[in-house]
């Protein structure tokens, strides 16, 4: 029998997320590991008129593609996830790893050439989502593996999840929470947008940036679920100071921990790590634009009250800020391009505070306007 909890988070998906409607064109990408909430998400959008087509990835795809695949197949783009990016009117990303180190082992040279093949998707992903032609989601369904990575027993990890999604027993109407959300995110927008220069100063932090004539997006269930953040596109050559990241970062199934970073004039001009130095000197030197920030963000969701080592919660975690090295979202007004998108967290519940144009905006994990 289906988790009436996983029926709340397909209608959260379909109703409020991406508002599938008459006739769209919905395509599901998910690993095999996910098929009861493919099944309910395939359901609803058939109950709402559209056009389900489900792209499976089975287990232990990634690790055969990477141990056989040849120069020219690392440079291949998928046929039909390319027309799903490209051509249809909705996209649900569903991740759902059961073994989250698979590719540590992996040549970082092979990983990065094929994550600037399929970085053109992400881009026309970004684009259409823009332009509002495609609406688009990614989420996460329960496995042991996250599980295990959050230091949580299987059924902990799954009410974790599904009360960070507000798909839990205790909310009986998720679509309308989310849509709660959006409003009083919004209201805290209205508060920032317009403003220039932003301050964060903390035991971990001495930065400032220029968020001038940029656009603050509201995080609110639309894009990723579980959601709450508010961020935008820093003015490109703005940043200066210095952050350490107080979380470690995650990328390609490695673990980059104690980060630091220097600023100057927009650009990282020093960059250590306590461990895995060289992969982070290595990544942030991918191309011109990964040395400088595509996002700066808040996270909101204070239902996410520990560290998962899954960046579609952790940045979302109450009472931190993160931001991201490397491609910023066009709808910000980011110009920043990059193959790399990579988010790194910083905690700021502690003696810390944000300023907006002189004036408190943020002090010790909580919104002060």
């Amino acid at each position: 029998m289906t988790d009436l909890r996983v029926q709340k988070v397909a209608q959260i998906l379909i109703d409020h997320s991406t508002q599938v409607g008459q006739d769209d064109r919905v395509a599901i990408t998910a690993p095999t590991e996910a098929e009861p909430l493919v099944k309910a998400l395939y359901e609803l959008v058939l109950k709402r008129g559209g056009h389900p087509h489900v792209l499976f990835d089975f287990q232990g795809q990634d690790e055969i593609f990477f141990a056989q695949a040849d120069e020219h197949q690392l440079d291949f783009v998928p046929l039909f996830h390319k027309m799903a990016f490209e051509e249809f009117d909705v996209l649900i990303k569903i991740r759902a790893e059961t073994n989250t180190r698979a590719l540590a082992s992996v040549d970082a040279g092979r990983q990065t050439r094929r994550q600037k093949t399929m970085f053109s998707l992400i881009q026309a992903q970004l684009r259409r989502g823009a332009d509002k032609s495609l609406r688009w989601m990614s989420t996460l369904y329960p496995t042991n593996a996250y599980a295990m990575e959050a230091d949580m027993g299987f059924e902990e990890y799954r009410d974790f999840v599904f009360r960070a999604m507000h798909a839990d027993d205790g909310t009986p109407d998720p679509v309308a929470h989310w849509q709660g959300i959006k409003a009083e995110q919004h209201r805290i927008i209205d508060n920032i947008q317009g403003h220039d220069l932003v301050e964060i100063k903390g035991p971990n932090v001495d930065l400032s940036l220029s968020i001038k004539d940029r656009i603050f997006m509201n995080a609110c269930g639309e894009h990723n679920m579980p959601d709450g953040e508010i961020y935008t596109g820093p003015v490109e050559d703005s940043a200066n100071g210095w952050v350490h990241y107080t979380y470690p970062a995650m990328l390609h199934g490695r673990i980059v921990n104690g980060i630091k970073l220097e600023f100057e004039q927009g650009k990282v001009v020093n960059a250590s790590a306590k461990e895995n130095e060289e992969y982070l000197l290595k990544m942030i030197d991918t191309d011109k634009g990964s040395r400088y920030i595509g996002e700066f963000a808040i996270g909101t969701n204070f239902e996410i009250d520990r560290f998962t080592k899954s960046i579609l919660f952790d940045e979302k975690i109450g009472g931190t800020f993160h931001m991201a090295l490397g491609a910023g979202y066009p709808e910000t007004g980011s110009q920043n391009k990059s193959d790399i998108h990579w988010d790194m967290i910083c905690d700021l519940r502690h003696d810390s505070e944000i300023k907006v144009d002189g004036e408190l905006f943020y002090a010790n994990g909580e919104f002060v306007v």
